[in-house]
């Protein structure tokens, strides 16, 4: 149980107690349940997409959606994607760039890359032909993402902190199994609406997020928890944006 309640209590804001342990093979199966975690939220925030869609305009149900889903991750991704911003706007050498996405505040770049990112989000649901779906498939293809990002082979970029705790902790193959595996439960959900085309908007949207990781492991030396959330967070937004075009 100890990897499912580090799943749940890191990614969500679902009340679970804390793991009874928690060091690096913890830390790998609990990257390996992400998508567990990306189910639960699509359950929970497409539920209520649902349900607002039938007492709302569009627009404001994709608003109060994507709000929620905010809450119910903490903000912790959002978070991650305008810090990471800041620390590659910077354009200081990887010790200066890490420091610029250690501090609290948030700069201009992180701004910017938040608002795209939302309005991309609400935008793409709102005109959605079944935004629950649409957004299912996004919450399960944006997870899968962790445990590749978390595979071995991918060093952290500071030798504390999330990113140092799950880097290098998956298998590769039980990484790339866990994510093709949820990119066709993703395209199952989605089949209805979108046939193939949700299956190749979750391989497009993986291969996004896997190359703005790549990058971030360039220029940061590693990945940080702060990396992981943009990851995320572009991981999903790309997903709803491709599916705008299937």
């Amino acid at each position: 149980m100890n990897p499912l309640r580090l799943c749940l209590g890191t990614l969500t804001v679902l009340p679970v107690r804390p793991p009874a342990r928690v060091d690096r093979d913890v830390a790998g199966r609990a990257m390996l349940l992400a998508p567990l975690a990306g189910t639960l939220l699509a359950v929970l925030a497409g539920g209520a997409l649902w349900l607002l869609d039938r007492v709302v305009s569009p627009l404001l149900a994709a608003t109060l959606a994507v709000g929620l889903l905010a809450l119910l991750t903490r903000g912790m991704h959002l978070d991650g994607l305008a810090d990471t911003a800041d620390g590659l706007g910077s354009r200081r050498p990887a010790a200066g760039a890490l420091e610029v996405m250690r501090r609290g505040d948030v700069g201009p770049f992180g701004v910017v890359t938040l608002v795209v990112s939302l309005l991309a989000q609400v935008a793409a649901l709102a005109a959605a032909p079944a935004a629950p779906v649409a957004l299912a498939v996004a919450l399960l293809v944006s997870r899968a993402a962790l445990p590749l990002l978390c595979r071995r082979g991918v060093p952290p970029a500071r030798p504390e902190g999330l990113g140092a705790l799950v880097a290098g902790t998956v298998p590769p193959v039980a990484a790339a199994a866990t994510a093709l595996a949820t990119v066709l439960l993703a395209g199952a959900v989605g089949w209805s609406t979108y046939g193939l085309g949700g299956v190749l908007a979750g391989v497009l949207a993986l291969a996004a997020g896997a190359a703005y990781a790549a990058h971030c492991v360039r220029r940061f030396g590693g990945i940080t928890g702060d990396v992981l959330g943009a990851c995320v967070e572009v991981t999903g937004t790309a997903a709803l944006v491709f599916l705008g075009f299937v």
